[in-house]
């Protein structure tokens, strides 16, 4: 009790200016051990890694194609802001906006223990750009995010259980790209597993991106085997739906981003969307 007096004697007899800086070196402090906790959480085997990134657009045709991309553009914005580097892996258009699935490769310091959480369904609402009533509508966009597996990590694969087709690729890239057979993907026959590169001129470059992604899904499935809780999560991912949600994303008729499982929030969705969730991410490191 009696260092507790003191403390508030020398508080008191502090100037306004002095009790700022007090207060403020506090918050600093305050912030930094909050990093190095964060910091101190990335500690699983594969948190080092890189991450493979897929959004898949659920039902709904435009509104959700639309909805997959601007989830795009988010994490492209995330990476961009936070010293990452990202590459588009493969692509699939909409047919009138937006896209159907997408796959990029983020690259920097622990990026798939950073993002590894965003596993989920994401949902929007807001007053459709392409409804000429202007009504409300509600989207939904899957993501799904696993580490690019290190070349010390050994994973098995029966070349009888894989079937490798070769197709024109759809992306930009020059006239190279789109009148050759350079695309590739790879399907696994016992896990009925389907990944595929067409980002590469080089055939033989997309299969060896394909490759690294077939043997990190390989390897997802058996850390699941390991891991019940994981089992059930991926259960309740594939349907793209009500019910199943991870983050909802409100423009209409207020604004606010909720992450359901941390309860944490933000008034500010127009930052959000243009990349800064990095608060998103670690409430969920922590809490998650």
């Amino acid at each position: 009790m009696t260092e507790f007096k003191e403390f508030i004697e020398i508080y008191e007899s502090l100037n306004d200016k002095d009790i700022n800086e007090l207060v403020n070196n506090i918050n600093n402090l305050k912030k930094q051990s909050e990093k190095i906790k964060i910091k101190s959480l990335l500690n699983k085997e594969t948190d080092h890694c890189n991450a493979f990134l897929e959004i898949h657009a659920g039902a709904g045709g435009t509104e959700s194609q639309d909805w997959a991309e601007m989830l795009s553009r988010m994490y492209q914005r995330f990476a961009e802001k936070n010293n990452y580097k990202y590459k588009i892996v493969d692509l699939q258009r909409g047919e009138e906006a937006g896209l159907k699935n997408l796959t990029m490769m983020i690259s920097g310091f622990k990026s798939y223990g950073y993002l590894k959480n965003e596993t989920g369904i994401h949902r929007l609402v807001r007053i459709s750009p392409f409804d000429s009533n202007k009504r409300r509508h509600t989207s939904f966009s899957s993501v799904w995010v696993y580490p690019e597996i290190d070349k010390d990590i050994k994973i098995d694969i029966n070349n009888k259980d894989l079937r490798i087709d070769t197709f024109r690729a759809s992306g930009a890239g020059g006239q190279h790209i789109n009148t050759t057979d350079s695309a590739v993907r790879i399907t696994h026959l016992k896990y009925n597993i389907v990944v595929q590169s067409q980002s590469e001129r080089s055939q033989h470059r997309n299969r060896d991106t394909a490759m690294k992604m077939l043997k990190s899904r390989l390897y997802e499935i058996e850390l699941d085997k390991k891991n019940e809780e994981k089992k059930k999560e991926e259960s309740n991912k594939k349907q793209i739906g009500w019910g199943n949600q991870i983050r909802s994303y409100v423009l209409h008729p207020y604004k606010m981003v909720k992450d359901l499982r941390t309860n944490y929030q933000t008034s500010n969705a127009e930052n959000v969307l243009d990349g800064d969730i990095i608060d998103f991410l670690e409430s969920t490191l922590i809490d998650v």
